[in-house]
């Protein structure tokens, strides 16, 4: 199924596309189509997503704050302005921590 929240181009805030809600993940999904996603997050202070594998690859990049996620073995600090990729079939996961906003661009193939 094809989902997308606009209908022509459009300059996006990402931070301010997607707010906390405390003790909560929110997310957001701007498009999801056969070939890939893009997913708002915003993860209040102490909120974590457990470990899990994807079969593709998937990108984070941090909008806001700072996050710790695991891949595999390794922990990875990734702050405002950075990005991270987790490769396809590798556990991963975000660690709780403080609050932040991330956009996951996941590619299917």
């Amino acid at each position: 199924m094809t989902k997308q929240l606009w209908q022509t181009e459009q300059v996006i805030n990402f931070a301010n596309f997607v707010s906390y809600a405390d003790g909560s993940i929110v997310s957001k999904t701007l498009t999801d189509k056969p070939a890939g996603s893009l997913t708002l997050f915003a993860i209040a202070q102490g909120q974590g997503i457990s470990e899990h594998k994807s079969p593709y690859d998937a990108t984070v990049n941090v909008i806001e704050g700072e996050a710790r996620f695991q891949v595999g073995e390794n922990i990875h600090l990734v702050k405002a302005g950075e990005g991270l990729v987790m490769p396809a079939n590798v556990p991963h996961a975000v660690l709780p921590g403080n609050a932040f906003k991330m956009l996951l661009i996941m590619i299917r193939s």
